[in-house]
């Protein structure tokens, strides 16, 4: 069946609803109590006892045949593992049969569709089955496995199907190279370093598993794979940073054959010390899948026996991120229970304030032992605290900040830090002493502009030492909020925006390196992150007038489209980074009936689909003009409908709209379906399944609604405001 054929059908709200002064006939005949309690019980019932939360996070199928085209290199792929596997693979081919996406409904992909297809060859299925006819036509149609990128050129090295002469040259030296140095590790992507790193020790060994012809992919190439190519094809012109990045890849490998094998040894020596380094208080270097994948064939390139520790540890991280049943195994790229459980956090926090359940604890009472008590508790065990790659380029600053995964203390990020901090102080658990929260002061009535740059809270005089009182003294921040958020000022790069993972990520000169092809070299200021940062710290007093966030807001100005959205970098697509700016804007204190705002409203409203919901497809990263276009989900039609009710549109017919349709399409287990990929991994190369973003969104969207409602349209402000120093200490 087709994406499209999934597509749920609503019935249209009733002539007597649709006008925005019925809201009674909303609340009521349509069930918004019901629904917000529905959902709220459903997201509680799936808490672990320890008090997190944790949804399966599913790519597409290149991490299944990565794991079958890695058992085989180990000569394991006869285990009834890769035959699931296998299974699954075979279950997930378009439904026309001729190949695999990387996203629901998506196109043929020609590097997903190539490992599909090898991997179901190494797990004993012939070249002359029907479904494998149909997905070797469409890969001759796309080019052939020449057309495949550096990084799936190199599982095809280590089993004998493509020269290493002709992959891409990424050798170990690269960690010669100082910091001070242009094209030095730390130059290049979080996530990009964690792959590299490995990837240069089975690079420099180049291994080959030697397998039965019938088993290999020859009919897959329209040429010679092993007559002499360039890794990248070349420019016209003769001067360019591609030219010349291939002529340092020719020059590498000629000093690989020519050159003092001593530099090599030593240069591997490093490689592999820093890859053994960051298996320190991590679940893999990275936490990822792709370099656990790389370190286990490092391993055994480097002489490490299968029942050493450090193989047994990388095997151990690479099986916890199975999920097997009787007949399949899928795998997924990581964990993603930080995150899942700050955004439990904040929507549990917003549907408890909607329907009036309290949320901090009265004055000297002990705290809460109830299901928010028990995920801030097991948040604030898992605050990093010690260095990591970031402070190599950012020095100075005191450790803190969240990261994605279970462990992954080299690698908090900015996103998950954000979301934390706001899951933090909207229940009311961001504060020490009698574990009261701060009285919030009144913001400005929508319409009356911004927040003045001469209070002092906007300008940040005073400092807030640790023991200082909160409003009414009441309690104070607690030191992991006030690290937390010092960090958070500290990541913002020149720009005035934020990053995933470090500063100044953004030398564009690398994204023409020949091993660049996974398009995620640089990890570049973004809107979104840098307006998820301005609702964070909009949550504590830092808005408009502050100088970092009146940087942000620039940034953010510079970067909208001209049809009035901003792109998404970390979720899918122009309506992700649309929500989450109008987010943070609001949060900022900014004047949202400026025209910036209007623009964005107006984009949302047209994109809006005739059931009220709103969807858009990964496809508008390759194709922008898709923009807002695709099927609907309930994720993003909570981000469309959250992004709206920022920009005071609560009583408008967009909002109900949208409102019905989430309340209309809700399960009677209080969830929603949602088949789509509506998370960005890589953009225009992996997507993302986070399989709680059907339930905690819309969780969200339907409490902002009530609580827009129910106070009368006057702005909800759950946040506080005091004053923090105008910039960071380093």
């Amino acid at each position: 069946m087709s994406a499209l054929a999934t597509q749920t059908i609503v019935q249209p709200l009733p002539p007597s609803v649709k006008s925005a002064s019925r809201l009674e006939s909303v609340l009521h005949t349509f069930g918004l109590d019901p629904a917000l309690t529905r959902a709220r019980r459903c997201l509680l019932s799936l808490q672990n006892p320890d008090g997190h939360w944790r949804g399966e996070l599913q790519g597409d199928t290149i991490l299944e045949s990565e794991y079958i085209l890695l058992m085989a290199f180990l000569g394991r792929e006869n285990e009834v593992k890769v035959r699931k596997a296998a299974n699954y693979l075979l279950s997930q081919q378009r439904p026309d049969g001729g190949g695999w996406s990387n996203h629901p409904g998506g196109p043929v992909d020609i590097n997903v569709s190539v490992k599909a297809y090898f991997a179901l060859k190494l797990a004993g299925f012939s070249a002359d089955e029907p479904a494998m006819r149909l997905a070797r036509a469409e890969i001759l149609r796309l080019g052939g496995a020449v057309q495949c990128n550096s990084y799936t050129k190199f599982y095809l090295a280590f089993l004998g199907q493509f020269p290493y002469e002709n992959c891409a040259a990424v050798p170990p030296e690269m960690l010669f190279l100082p910091r001070w140095m242009y094209f030095n590790i730390y130059a290049m992507s979080a996530w990009t370093r964690t792959i590299i790193v490995p990837l240069s020790l089975f690079y420099a060994h180049k291994p080959v598993r030697k397998i039965q012809a019938e088993r290999g992919i020859a009919e897959l190439f329209v040429d010679d794979p092993h007559r002499p190519l360039w890794p990248h094809t070349p420019t016209r012109r003769l001067f360019t940073w591609t030219n010349f990045f291939l002529a340092a890849d020719q020059v590498i490998k000629w000093l690989e054959v020519w050159g003092p094998q001593t530099v090599r040894k030593k240069a591997i020596d490093m490689a592999a010390a820093w890859m053994v380094e960051h298996f320190t208080d991590s679940d893999g270097v990275g936490a990822i899948y792709p370099p656990i994948i790389y370190t286990i064939i490092s391993l055994h390139c480097l002489g490490y026996a299968n029942g050493s520790p450090e193989m047994q540890y990388a095997l151990k991280q690479l099986d916890a991120l199975m999920i097997e049943t009787d007949d399949t195994l899928r795998v997924q790229p990581c964990f993603s229970p930080v995150w899942d459980t700050a955004l439990s956090l904040n929507a549990l926090a917003q549907a408890d304030a909607a329907c009036g359940v309290a949320l901090a604890p009265q004055p000297g009472s002990a705290r809460p032992q109830g299901a928010i008590a028990k995920a801030t508790r097991w948040l604030l065990e898992r605050e990093v605290r010690r260095p990591g790659d970031w402070s190599l380029m950012n020095p100075g600053i005191e450790p803190g900040g969240w990261f994605f995964e279970y462990r992954n203390g080299f690698y908090p990020d900015v996103d998950d830090t954000a979301m934390v901090l706001m899951g933090l102080a909207r229940s009311g658990q961001a504060w020490d002493r009698c574990g009261t929260p701060l009285t919030p002061a009144p913001s400005p009535a929508r319409g009356e502009g911004s927040l003045s740059p001469d209070a002092p809270s906007a300008r940040g005089e005073r400092s807030l030492s640790p023991d200082a009182p909160c409003a009414g003294g009441e309690g104070s921040l607690s030191p992991a909020v006030q690290r937390g958020i010092n960090w958070l000022l500290a990541m913002q790069n020149r720009d005035g925006g934020w990053a995933a993972f470090d500063r100044d990520i953004n030398h564009e000169i690398l994204t023409k390196v020949p091993f660049a092809d996974h398009n995620a070299m640089l990890d570049p200021s973004c809107p979104d992150i840098t307006a998820r940062v301005l609702e964070a710290l909009g949550q504590f007093g830092i808005r408009v007038g502050h100088p970092q966030v009146d940087r942000g807001i620039d940034f953010i100005a510079k970067m909208q489209d001209a049809r009035g959205c901003w792109i998404g970098r970390w979720g899918v697509n122009y309506i992700y980074g649309t929500w989450q700016v109008l987010l943070g804007l609001e949060a900022s204190g900014y004047d949202m009936n400026l025209p910036m705002v209007r623009r964005a409203v107006a984009w949302f409203q047209e994109a809006q689909q005739e059931n009220g919901g709103w969807g858009e497809s990964c496809q508008s990263y390759d194709d922008p003009s898709l923009a807002g276009q695709g099927v609907v989900t309930a994720s993003q039609t909570a981000w469309a409908l959250a992004g709206l009710l920022a920009a005071g549109e609560a009583h408008s017919d967009a909002v109900h709209r949208g409102i019905h349709y989430l309340i209309s399409t809700q399960g009677p287990d209080g969830n929603w379906i949602e088949d789509q990929f509506t998370g960005t991994g890589f953009p225009k190369v992996f997507y993302l399944k986070y399989h709680m973003y059907r339930l905690y969104f819309p969780l969200m969207a339907l409490a902002r609604y009530k609580n827009a409602q129910t106070i009368n349209n006057e702005k909800a402000d759950d946040s506080v405001n005091y004053a923090w120093p105008a910039t960071v200490q380093r």
